[in-house]
């Protein structure tokens, strides 16, 4: 745990805020009194039956503990208090979303999504060198600060990963970052689905649109087929044998002009780096430590390039002035 933000109880944290709301809790914006740290209070409200802590709070607590990386969100303190439990964490006013929505074109700078792609692959080597799958990138779970930082969150989706592969669920991972094993029904999968998510992540940086915008999870696939081919056991050995693999699917084949069309003003070096990170076979699919090492990152900032100056001013994310609700500590 974080030394400047003490075990304790609620009473310690003032100006308690709500500021957004997620499947497994709601979230608050407090100031831990004594060193004026800002923080975010994730509240989990525990079910009054014999299941006790949710599984996903447990998972998101456990993993987080043993994480210690500058581009991965820190859990200061757990409070359990009643029948609610509370994460407490680094408080970080925007995340990549809400950061693209202000922008024009809703797309970042070359430097900007540079920079933040070469921190995100730092963050993923270091996860999965200690065998943890985030699960759910996505840019709603990535958090900027002011100064270019950015990092991941929202680890309650993660697990550790086991070699071989154990079987997992594939429900997993919102629908538009989802990697195509996941979309076929593989249960057998690992690192790799990261690499995938971060990989349209990237894209919709630069281009200002998500890639893959399906509304389900057939027109998902449709659309990765219709840019990057429809999957063939030469490209993708064993694909056939993935549970909601149809022989029947259109045959489209690989479409370099509409992945062009929809990644520019992508740089010639980046589209090969995305390429990489978007190979259909999993186990050709570039690692993200392999990724560093890319010619497109060469050059990359090792200061991120300040946030404040792409938003003249502003600082607090609109979704968190639009839910503020001012609250006391024995309202929680």
């Amino acid at each position: 745990m974080h030394k400047t933000v003490p075990t304790g109880d609620l009473a310690k944290f003032a100006d308690l805020h709500k500021i957004g709301e997620g499947t497994y809790g709601v979230v608050f914006k407090g100031v831990h009194k004594r060193t004026g740290k800002h923080v975010a209070l994730k509240k989990i409200s525990l079910e009054r039956d014999n299941e006790g802590v949710p599984s996903t709070c447990i998972r998101e607590i456990c993993l987080l503990k043993d994480l210690n990386h500058r581009n991965i969100v820190r859990l200061y303190d757990v409070i359990h208090s009643g029948m609610q439990l509370y994460l407490v964490f680094e408080f970080i006013d925007r995340d990549l979303k809400s950061l693209l929505d202000k922008l024009p074109g809703k797309r970042l700078p070359m430097k900007h999504a540079k920079s933040f792609l070469w921190q995100l692959l730092q963050a993923l080597a270091y996860c999965h060198t200690r065998r943890v799958l985030h699960r759910d990138l996505k840019p709603q779970n990535l958090l900027v600060d002011d100064s270019g930082v950015i990092k991941l969150a929202d680890f309650g989706l993660a697990r550790n990963f086991s070699i071989p592969s154990r079987v997992y669920t594939h429900e997993v991972v919102t629908l538009w970052y989802r990697a195509p094993e996941i979309l076929l029904g593989g249960r057998y999968y690992s690192t790799a689905i990261d690499v995938w998510s971060l990989g349209c992540i990237f894209s919709e940086m630069v281009a200002g649109a998500p890639l893959f915008a399906g509304d389900s999870e057939i027109d998902q696939l449709f659309r990765i087929f219709k840019i990057l081919g429809t999957p063939t056991s030469e490209r993708w050995p064993g694909v056939e044998k993935l549970q909601d693999y149809k022989k029947s699917f259109p045959k489209w084949s690989y479409n370099e002009e509409a992945l062009l069309a929809a990644t520019s003003p992508m740089s010639e070096d980046g589209v090969d780096l995305l390429r990489e990170m978007l190979r259909y076979h999993p186990e050709s699919r570039i690692t993200a430590k392999a990724a560093l090492g890319h010619r497109y990152l060469r050059d990359v900032a090792m200061t991120p390039p300040e946030v404040a100056p792409l938003l003249n001013g502003q600082f607090e994310s609109t979704s968190a002035k639009d839910s503020v609700h001012d609250l006391d500590a024995t309202e929680l």
